[in-house]
């Protein structure tokens, strides 16, 4: 049966990048999964108190990630087909290269790259109608879930805070077992809290 469930991404974070790249991985080879990718905004999730939130500002999409994560929304809706590869991307961008992703010629490069027009999904992206619904999206992660950060993987009514250590490498197998075991967690024991590893493992 086809396992149903949300993840958060932005693309600043390496701890999204790695399970994001899992699901992506397990996707393409094929796992029976209806994933919903739903932008959070760290920017947005690290405003003090009493400030202006990074929708209303001057320039919102010079706040760090928000022009990436507004073209990952004009991708995911506009061209479904394309999204895993310009997902990756973006991640990789950041992540792998160490790329300003705040720099608009470099979300081009990155996305003319995977076979999309990254000009035009950029412009798209400036859309205020985009930047509203990516406000809304965040918003309803934290209002409906509260979520706090990224990745969370979001089950039925509950909303798990996970990050994984590893990255899949190009092995599938490995990403669809890593997941499945994320969301056996997640759906199958509510009573479980937090389980956290003291140190890193080496």
């Amino acid at each position: 049966m086809t396992r149903r469930f949300a993840l958060t991404f932005d693309y600043l974070c390496p701890f999204a990048r790695n399970a994001n790249e899992h699901i992506v991985a397990a996707l393409e080879a094929g796992a029976d999964w209806d994933v919903t990718f739903t932008p959070y905004s760290l920017a947005q999730g690290h405003v003090p108190e009493g400030d202006a939130d990074v929708w209303v500002r001057d320039e919102p999409f010079a706040e760090s990630g928000i022009l990436a994560l507004a073209a990952g929304l004009v991708v995911r809706d506009q061209q479904p087909d394309r999204f895993l590869a310009a997902h990756r991307a973006l991640f990789a961008a950041r992540h792998d290269e160490g790329a300003d992703i705040k720099d608009e010629a470099v979300l081009a490069r990155v996305l003319t790259d995977v076979g999309l027009d990254g000009p035009a999904v950029l412009d798209e992206a400036r859309n205020p109608a985009v930047l509203k619904q990516l406000q809304q999206e965040h918003d309803a992660g934290v209002e409906d879930h509260e979520v706090w950060g990224v990745p969370t993987f979001i089950a039925g009514e509950r909303a798990v805070f996970v990050r994984l250590m590893d990255r899949p490498d190009g092995d599938a197998a490995h990403a669809t077992r890593s997941i499945e075991r994320v969301l056996d967690l997640v759906e199958g024991f509510p009573t479980l809290h937090e389980f956290k590893q003291t140190d890193l493992p080496m």
